[in-house]
């Protein structure tokens, strides 16, 4: 390895241990532990002067994801207003109504509907302080032990967030790469949706075949359909035919994610519930701000690791590596959910974007690559000692030790990585038949 490589890599992981110095040591906000780490690079890279400079790198960074912040804070005040409009809970009384006599379908409906959050905000907490809270009683009254109830929102939460329309890593990455958010929802359906209702049913079905009632009406959540009729559901139907028709008509309709969720906003304002549309904006900021301020601090840390020279050279190692089930495969199904237990926003841009440039960017290939990391990425928010999505599923259900709930989480979550794996390699085969941009 030449000098030169050798000085990339050293500020590489000096980048690397300021980061995790200041999440884990310092308790510093994942946003703030990352600008440091960025810092730290400009410095040991020796691009700290002049200053004009290194704060113009600085801004660019900081807004180099300003489409997924415009996604995620709209998204985030739409899920808040149909949450208040009592759309949420009417949906979740409808599902378990509908399906309480078939255990099968009910344990699915309910995955589907603890995902919802996820989808629509990048976050599996979100999913599981929101869905996730009003399934959880459903499931223990089935019979499902509180343990592997705690394991099923966890699992439907983190896949809830690795779904799309809005899968942060998987936006990291594409703006790491320069990929345009498009075509990503296929591969992404089949990589969450599949493998969620499989760990719900694998830990919920054994306990709930002679379930034959998820309790009287009285146990369910509150439904106010009786009381706003079919309008209620206008926001939600609204946001999902908007969200197909720009799949489907991309030249005729191109309104944008950020724009769509407003429309279900305001539509959500009005056909439910009384919502006011300041104290949801703002209590919808307040609870997106981390997550914003992550983003923020991504930037600028990918913005430093090129400037520096990191980012080149760490793709340069991830190439060297022998690819396949002997090389670099097993790195990253290691690296990026351990890296994750940090921050898997973080993961997503550290190490997901060396890898996916080091594996084939042709065509759609780079498509699947990109969803299949992304999913990876997002199981670190089951690594230990964050864990957030098994911490606050614990807290759902309450259980007063978290790791409890994950040991239930460790088979499914190998069998996921493995799954992405197994994707990447065979990527130009799936890209055939999962991968649509446009009209093409």
């Amino acid at each position: 390895m030449s000098s030169v490589g050798t000085h990339e890599l050293l500020t590489f992981f000096i980048m690397v241990g300021v980061f995790c110095a200041g999440a884990f040591f310092l308790r510093l906000q994942i946003g703030i532990s990352m600008m440091c780490g960025a810092l730290a690079g400009v410095l040991v890279g020796g691009y700290l002067f002049p200053l004009d400079d290194l704060i113009r790198h600085l801004v660019e960074g900081m807004f180099s994801y300003l489409d997924p912040i415009l996604i995620i804070a709209t998204a985030t005040m739409f899920m808040f207003s149909i949450e208040r409009s009592g759309l949420l809970s009417t949906l979740a009384h409808w599902t378990i109504r509908a399906f309480r006599r078939v255990p099968i379908i009910l344990l699915a409906a309910i995955t589907i509907v603890i995902m919802l959050p996820g989808m629509l905000t990048g976050s599996s907490t979100a999913a599981v302080l929101t869905t996730g809270a009003l399934m959880a009683p459903v499931l223990m009254h089935m019979g499902v032990p509180r343990d592997k109830t705690g394991a099923i929102i966890a699992m439907a939460a983190l896949l809830g967030m690795a779904a799309p329309p809005v899968n942060i890593p998987a936006l990291i990455i594409g703006a790491g790469v320069d990929l345009p958010y498009i075509g990503l929802d296929l591969p992404l359906l089949v990589l969450t949706l599949v493998p969620a209702l499989l760990c719900t049913w694998a830990l919920g079905l054994p306990h709930c075949w002679k379930c034959s009632t998820a309790g009287s009406d009285a146990d369910l959540p509150r439904s106010v359909a009786g009381k706003y009729g079919a309008r209620l559901f206008l926001p939600l139907v609204l946001v999902v035919v908007l969200l197909v028709g720009e799949r489907l008509f991309p030249g005729r309709i191109a309104l944008g994610l950020p724009l769509i969720f407003m429309i279900g906003t305001l539509t959500g304002a009005l056909t439910g519930e009384k919502v006011q549309l300041l104290p949801v904006s703002r209590d919808a900021f307040r609870a997106a701000l981390p997550i914003l301020g992550i983003l923020m601090g991504v930037g600028m840390f990918i913005q430093a690791m090129t400037l520096t020279g990191a980012r080149g050279e760490v793709v340069i190692q991830a190439l060297r590596l022998p690819r396949g089930w002997t090389g670099l495969y097993p790195v990253i199904g290691t690296s990026l959910p351990l890296f994750g237990a940090v921050s898997s926003f973080g993961a997503a841009s550290v190490l997901g974007v060396p890898f996916v440039l080091s594996l084939p960017t042709s065509s759609s290939v780079i498509i699947v690559n990109t969803a299949a990391l992304s999913v990876i990425a997002s199981l670190g928010d089951l690594m230990p000692p964050t864990a957030l999505a098994g911490l606050f599923a614990a807290q759902v259900v309450g259980e007063p030790k978290y790791l409890r709930v994950l040991r239930w989480c460790v088979v499914p979550g190998i069998l996921i990585a493995i799954m992405a794996l197994l994707a990447i390699q065979h990527a130009e085969f799936l890209a055939r038949y999962l991968v649509f941009i446009g009209g093409s």
